[in-house]
């Protein structure tokens, strides 16, 4: 099927531009809220899954047997900026467990944003793997490793009793079978598997509700979710999406974005996961539709103006006139 147009950005009163996508919202007895475009085809989360692949740093102990709070909770399911609070936490997480930065497998990469990457180039004479926007996924992964006993060497591998682990989770969340031929290799260097954008929603709810995890799961997905939503800037950082959409309203939205124009969602309240992608990648209509999908089914008017805002974001140009803008205009 064509995927409908679920994004415009004009110039002027023209429009411009379009991204077409899809969007699932879902309960967790898999019960559809809404849906725009093909919800059954498979999607590469990317880093929105982050969530799903905390799990084994929290269902391990390793979280508790290393004294770690919201903060590093929230870190291991972050796609970060690289601001200097960011890289210091992964040294210190990693620090706790006897490691250090030659020990992460992700690479390294100066920041996606440009202020922190300024800041990089005027303080360091390089990046490390510690300002990896995965940096903090990656010291849970090695935390975990180290507290289960297992040898963190080779982590990111698919072979790696970690990567197994998370798998598993992948599967026992989303409810979609995972493995070689739905893997591909993430930016970070770990495997990343393509699952239906509808399977996708529905694990989200469910590590809101728990419905369909057992106890311990469940426990460890409120814990993620509830840590991310109360530390939004180790989530992301400075003026991004998923910071500012959590902190529109605390305890109440939980946001993660992934590459190539995925966004995941929960209203928690609600016990909706919301997942979507513009069909692209890119991430500025992606950012729309998750704040205008947002915007429909929260309860608070006052912050659903706000999300409304920020699904018709305006484009300005260097002199800071208003050209146009970036606009979700999603089908009822």
């Amino acid at each position: 099927m064509t995927n409908p147009v679920l994004v415009e950005v004009t110039r002027g009163d023209v429009v411009e531009s379009r991204h077409r996508g899809m969007i699932a919202v879902v309960d967790g007895g898999g019960a559809v809220a809404y849906a725009a475009g093909d919800i059954e085809a498979a999607v590469f989360p990317r880093s929105a899954c982050k969530a799903i692949q905390a799990l084994p740093f929290v269902e391990s102990g390793a979280a508790d047997a290393f004294g770690f709070g919201d903060r590093e909770i929230a870190f291991s399911a972050s796609s970060h900026s690289g601001e200097d609070g960011h890289v210091e936490l992964a040294g210190q997480m990693l620090a706790s467990a006897g490691c250090g930065v030659d020990d992460l497998e992700c690479g390294a990469h100066w920041s996606f944003q440009q202020k922190v990457l300024i800041h990089q180039a005027r303080t360091r004479e390089e990046p490390d793997a510690l300002c990896n926007n995965c940096s903090g996924k990656h010291s849970g992964f090695i935390c975990a490793c180290v507290h289960q006993g297992i040898d963190p060497k080779g982590y990111a591998g698919y072979d790696h009793p970690l990567q197994a682990e998370i798998r598993a989770a992948m599967e026992d969340v989303t409810g979609a079978p995972v493995g070689r031929d739905l893997c591909g290799i993430d930016g970070c260097n770990i495997p990343t598997y393509a699952v239906p954008l509808k399977a996708l929603a529905q694990g989200f709810a469910k590590l809101a509700t728990g419905e369909g995890l057992s106890p311990d799961r469940a426990k460890a997905a409120n814990r993620i979710l509830s840590a991310c939503m109360a530390e939004p800037w180790y989530v992301a950082g400075t003026r991004r999406a998923c910071t500012e959409l959590m902190s529109l309203s605390p305890g109440k939205i939980f946001a993660k974005t992934g590459a190539e124009g995925v966004f995941c969602a929960v209203l928690p309240e609600k016990g909706l996961g919301i997942a979507l992608k513009c069909e692209d990648g890119t991430t500025r209509a992606a950012e729309a539709m998750v704040a205008a999908v947002l915007a429909r089914f929260i309860d608070d008017a006052a912050i659903a103006a706000k999300l409304s805002d920020m699904a018709a974001t305006k484009l300005r140009n260097w002199n800071g006139t208003d050209v146009g803008a970036v606009r979700a205009v999603l089908p009822n």
